[in-house]
């Protein structure tokens, strides 16, 4: 079996937007060019990789498994171009690094010690902001880098100079009380009459929750609205409704009373870094700095709560 690598990319855009017409969009492409470089990919396999269905376009297992080899394979090329970025700039100075709970405190905040006793010249400052806030200081200049999540269909709209950097596709995972559903599916999900939590507007991932939900025709009642995770997990193990959450967010938070569970479709949320274009012969901080964060992220891409 010979696999274009090329290719992959493009069964990867199907995967993060749900549908080929989004993929073409995310790409820049046309729609018919997104289904040849799929049917390709099939050809090559001598599998089927996707399915179509009134919701949109799922993913088979054997394309959730190449789509997975392709995230890697992207991975792997971006940490890549950032180390040679960053080759032979001094780590050094002062860094100010924004970013949101889970990020800060499941990867980036454990690796300070870390970087304390490698890089004895470099103080990396850590602000931690809601989404708007961390463009905003990333603009003004209050921030040298921002790490932002961002919905997996979502095309990025940056700011002039500014460039970004992919570190993690967090999946998302059900929560839901012990025993509240008869089957840990969609079918699960649709049958269940247990209500969904409510995110509130201002939370960054409530664009990719109501995508997920309305892509998988996940209906029913809404009850109740919150802001921070340990109030839905909280929420979830009263009994009070099911939710959606990033696994990477999960880990060491979930109470007793509360399942975690994986369900085909979900999708994921991107996790990126942004900072501004080095000018200059030698890269910036900002950019050693990314790099040491990319490094990070990539070595927890496989962290999840459920295993």
């Amino acid at each position: 079996m010979e696999i274009d690598p090329r290719r992959l990319r493009f069964l990867v855009a199907v995967a993060r937007s749900g549908g080929i017409l989004a993929a073409a969009e995310q790409l820049g492409v046309s729609p018919s060019a997104v289904s040849q470089q799929v049917a390709r990919l099939e050809r090559e396999t001598g599998q089927a990789l996707i399915r179509r269905t009134v919701r949109g376009t799922l993913l088979t297992p054997a394309g959730a498994t190449l789509a997975d080899a392709g995230e890697e394979v992207e991975r792997t090329l971006n940490l890549a171009a950032l180390r040679l970025d960053a080759a032979g700039a001094a780590l050094s100075g002062t860094v100010r690094v924004g970013g949101f709970e889970s990020f800060l405190r499941t990867i980036l905040v454990p690796a300070l010690p870390r970087w304390r006793l490698q890089h004895p010249d470099l103080d990396v400052i850590v602000t931690e902001a809601e989404r708007d806030v961390l463009m905003r200081r990333l603009r003004t200049g209050h921030l040298d880098v921002a790490i932002i999540e961002t919905d997996a269909d979502e095309t990025a709209q940056l700011p002039a100079g500014v460039v970004e950097h992919h570190l993690l596709d967090d999946p998302w995972r059900v929560v839901a009380p012990v025993g509240a559903l008869e089957s840990a599916d969609v079918e699960g999900l649709r049958g269940s009459s247990v209500p969904w939590l409510g995110v509130a507007d201002s939370e960054a991932s409530a664009r990719a929750i109501a995508r997920v939900r309305r892509g998988l025709g996940l209906g029913g009642t809404v009850k109740h609205a919150y802001f921070g995770l340990q109030t839905a997990l909280a929420l979830v193990a009263a009994g009070e409704g099911v939710a959606l959450a990033p696994a990477l967010a999960l880990q060491g938070l979930t109470p007793p009373g509360v399942v975690v569970l994986e369900v085909d479709g979900l999708g994921v949320r991107r996790i990126v870094a942004r900072h501004h274009e080095s000018r200059g012969p030698t890269p910036g901080p900002a950019v050693t700095v990314t790099s040491l964060v990319s490094q990070e992220a990539a070595a927890h891409g496989g962290a999840d709560p459920l295993g």
